[in-house]
């Protein structure tokens, strides 16, 4: 059903790491380390700067895959695991895309599904990977069948 998608990749989408955005995010998630939030902590850290909660990327924009559409209902998030060369700095520019990586189909005891990954990236202004994200997303049979009708 997707195959076709594997290794085709989004344009490069700028996004900020935004003072603002870091603590909106640390409150919601209830993680507020002062590296996050503290001004003087991020200062005095080896960062000089405060750093972003490792999922904080789950809010950027990674573009879109032409042609890949997805349905907004009837998903199932089956795993999404961040790694990281570097913190996400406060105040950095991030340059984030997306590529599906595979795509395969499996049987299960209620029908067929369809098992997406995508690797969600950021760099810097130079082009080095800060963090990778992988994504899995799994495409029951029921939204299959409502994907094609």
């Amino acid at each position: 059903m997707f195959t076709e998608y594997i290794g085709k990749r989004s344009n490069k989408v700028k996004n900020i790491v935004e003072r603002g955005a870091v603590k909106k995010f640390a409150e919601a998630i209830g993680d507020l380390h002062p590296i996050f939030i503290d001004e003087e902590t991020g200062l005095s850290s080896r960062y000089k700067t405060n750093i972003a909660p490792p999922t904080f990327p789950r809010v950027f924009d990674f573009g879109k895959i032409e042609g890949l559409a997805l349905p907004d209902k009837g998903l199932i998030h089956g795993e999404q695991v961040y790694e990281y060369e570097r913190p996400l700095l406060v105040g950095e520019e991030v340059f984030c895309y997306s590529v599906v990586e595979n795509y395969v189909e499996k049987r299960g005891s209620t029908g067929s599904m369809g098992i997406l990954t995508i690797l969600n990236n950021g760099e810097d202004l130079d082009g080095n990977i800060i963090f990778t994200s992988k994504l899995v997303v799994i495409i029951t049979d029921a939204v299959r069948k409502g994907m094609m009708a």
